[in-house]
């Protein structure tokens, strides 16, 4: 009773969460859930939604909030004690998940619901709910004969456990490696910003100089404005090899055989049930209808980019020759001289844009847009137990002053929290007769923290990320889908729930917009028109160049699940460079080991699914032009997009929502024009 992982109601108890909480309110759970199973399947000959799917539910939202917490810690702070509970408890919710998704009787009861008068009075999110149980009962292995379901219960909790593994061992490999700079002549190039940074990090570790790492706020400074090719070089070489066979870490986080089991472990998955690869298994769950279907749509975009990127990259190397004498470009270089074309070119660089963006004024305008597109009001609360002194707590009302959603702001880098930018569910909506649970997100980013009280400031690249994850936490918290399996993001196909992230990027371009959080931190000047349209005109500044980097990574992992049944890493290697023939215009050394840290496919949920990302950004385009057509703050379009896409969850076709949005289907059209990537396309629909 005293486990504050077992409370029933209100926020997850931060401050009274420990390691040792973990293990035993887990177990606990998932022994009574069984229990309650047995009892419904037991105890009645007639299913239905009331005596079946609500109890479901009920157990799974209780067995959410023991475990959602937990497993954002080992995220955000993670620590061996934590690493050790969570890694105890992974098999044996791999076990539950496995039994309850294999159990015939349950197949059989929700078999009876569908097939019962009674489904055609549920609503279409009952419905849903039902119809999406009975196919991932199916692809469960429900059907699978005894043998072979112990078989599958097998491969899933390895792959659970190698999963798991592939990202604590970047995690490690990239907090190991650090570079101590003592002579200052190294520093020359660098932001102001960047090494007040690296010298706080020495103070930290109580060492003299300017210390850098390969946490991305760190890292991406180095490679952008540093003069000293040598430490861009070596910085570079500890970052593309983390966690592998090469570099400075060779072998001591090595995911090469990690990578190997993993992928031959979701080949035997994908044979048990059927499937003639992971690609076929992973589609069933997507929009997309066949594995040729993502071919065609990658290849087609492809070749409608590689010209472009081809000319972008040429032009480059001709800037660098012309400009600086150099001869041939390594890739440590590329991100250098590109600045450098960027401000001669444009007149412009991003680290001018950054005291225009400190994270209050971004937060005031994040939040102005969303109150006018949707009417609502978002205010901070305190008091709010968390994670770590800088996390805050937000609540979302409408303009009715009822409460949405809440979220966990979780902003800056530190030891111990894992890279990148993501969404994750706290609390789902749900309701149960007149008690409505409401929705909380975690929103999560790694910029860079405030150093010597001055507020932490953003390029815009980093405003765009945090629009993208905050785009997703709006789909989570203003859903009013009430049944939690398609509630929010859940049962949304994974090749649309990008969507309400990218459509959000959009209006970080916007003047009008830009007036509100674009405040410099100490004069509070707007940003200046003159800066303004030079962001404008480098706004597809190697926007083709990283079109095809994208495809890149999009078509490596879904040929990798299609076609392969070597998984060597020889093998992976080979892939990967076959794939980069076809669509980079930068050929990375032999020594890059980029798959070894690729967490989206094996570790991050995206396994043949990262096309997914170029897919929703098709769709989002296309959507944000409907509001270019009719006005990007108009409140209607804006009401129009809330009661399709951010309030259906996935309870709704994403096509058919799509549709009643835009009137036709999607077009590839806007993606290429919002990219500014020219090109003779004919206008075709999917």
């Amino acid at each position: 009773m005293n486990n504050p992982l077992l409370a029933r109601d209100g926020l997850p108890q931060f401050d009274r969460i420990l390691p040792e909480h973990v293990i035993p309110a887990l177990e606990s759970l998932l022994d009574q859930n069984r229990k309650k199973l047995s009892a419904l399947l037991t105890q009645q000959t007639h299913y239905s939604w009331h005596n079946l799917v609500e109890p479901l539910e009920d157990m799974d939202d209780q067995l959410n909030k023991c475990w959602s917490p937990v497993r954002h810690m080992h995220s955000v702070v993670d620590s061996e004690s934590l690493r050790k509970a969570y890694n105890i408890c992974l098999p044996q919710l791999t076990d539950y998940s496995t039994d309850i998704m294999q159990n015939h009787d349950l197949w059989r009861a929700y078999q009876q619901i569908a097939d019962s008068h009674e489904f055609k009075d549920l609503d279409y999110a009952q419905q849903k709910v039902i119809t999406n149980m009975l196919r991932d009962l199916h692809l469960s292995g429900v059907s699978l004969s005894k043998d072979k379901k112990e078989e599958y219960k097998r491969v899933q909790q390895e792959l659970t456990a190698l999963e798991t593994r592939f990202e604590e061992n970047l995690l490690d490999a990239t907090q190991a490696w650090t570079k101590l700079v003592t002579d200052p002549a190294q520093l020359q190039g660098l932001p102001e910003s960047a090494i007040e940074q690296a010298a706080a990090a020495a103070v930290d570790k109580q060492q003299k100089g300017w210390l850098f790492t390969l946490d991305f706020p760190s890292y991406y400074p180095v490679m952008q404005y540093a003069e000293d090719a040598s430490l861009r070089e070596q910085i570079y070489t500890a970052y593309a090899t983390r966690a592998s066979d090469q570099g400075p870490g060779a072998h001591e986080w090595d995911n090469s055989r990690v990578m190997e089991q993993i992928m031959v472990l979701r080949k035997q998955k994908a044979t048990l049930l059927g499937f003639e690869s992971f690609a076929h298994y992973s589609l069933a769950r997507k929009m997309a209808d066949t594995p040729d279907e993502v071919l065609g749509f990658l290849h087609d975009l492809t070749a409608h980019s590689k010209a472009a990127a081809r000319a972008e990259y040429d032009e480059l190397c001709a800037f660098a020759h012309d400009h600086f004498q150099v001869g041939k470009l390594q890739v440590w270089d590329i991100a250098y001289y590109s600045e450098k074309l960027r401000k001669h070119k444009f007149d412009f660089s991003q680290e001018q844009l950054k005291p225009y963006f400190a994270v209050p004024s971004v937060l005031s305008g994040m939040f102005n847009l969303v109150q006018r597109l949707y009417g609502l009001q978002i205010s901070e609360t305190t008091g709010t137990p968390v994670w770590h002194k800088d996390v805050r707590f937000f609540v979302i009302r409408d303009q009715k002053g009822a409460h949405r959603g809440s979220f966990y702001l979780d902003l800056y880098a530190r030891k111990h929290k894992r890279g990148g930018a993501w969404m994750d569910e706290c609390i789902v909506r749900r309701k149960r007769n007149d008690d409505l649970q409401l929705p909380v997100a975690y929103l999560n980013c790694n910029f860079t923290p405030p150093i010597n009280n001055q507020p932490s400031l953003l390029t815009h690249d980093e405003v765009t990320t945090l629009f993208h994850e905050f785009g997703h936490g709006l789909q989570h918290m203003l859903t009013q889908i009430d049944h939690t399996p398609v509630s929010g993001i859940n049962g949304v196909p994974w090749d649309a729930v990008e969507l309400p992230s990218q459509i959000m990027e959009n209006w970080c371009w916007e003047r009008e917009l830009l007036d509100i959080m674009g405040k410099h931190y100490l004069t509070g000047e707007a940003l200046p028109q003159d800066l303004f349209h030079k962001m404008l005109l480098a706004k597809n500044f190697q926007s083709a160049m990283q079109m095809v980097r994208q495809l890149e990574f999009a078509l490596f992992d879904f040929r990798l699940h299609l076609e392969n049944n070597d998984y060597s890493c020889q093998r992976i290697q080979q892939l990967l460079d076959e794939v980069r023939r076809e669509t980079a215009v930068i050929l990375p050394p032999a020594f890059n080991r980029f798959q070894h840290g690729f967490t989206h496919v094996f570790a991050g949920g995206y396994a043949a699914g990262y096309y997914s990302y170029k897919w929703a950004e098709v769709l989002s385009a296309d959507a944000f032009s409907k509001f270019e057509e009719e006005g990007i703050f108009n409140r209607k379009t804006g009401e129009l997009f809330l009661h399709t896409f951010l309030e259906q969850g996935g309870a709704r076709d994403p096509m058919d929502m799509f549709i009643e949005f835009r009137g036709r289907k999607p077009s590839v059209v806007p993606l290429l024009r919002h990219s500014g990537i020219e090109a003779a396309v004919t206008e075709t629909t999917r």
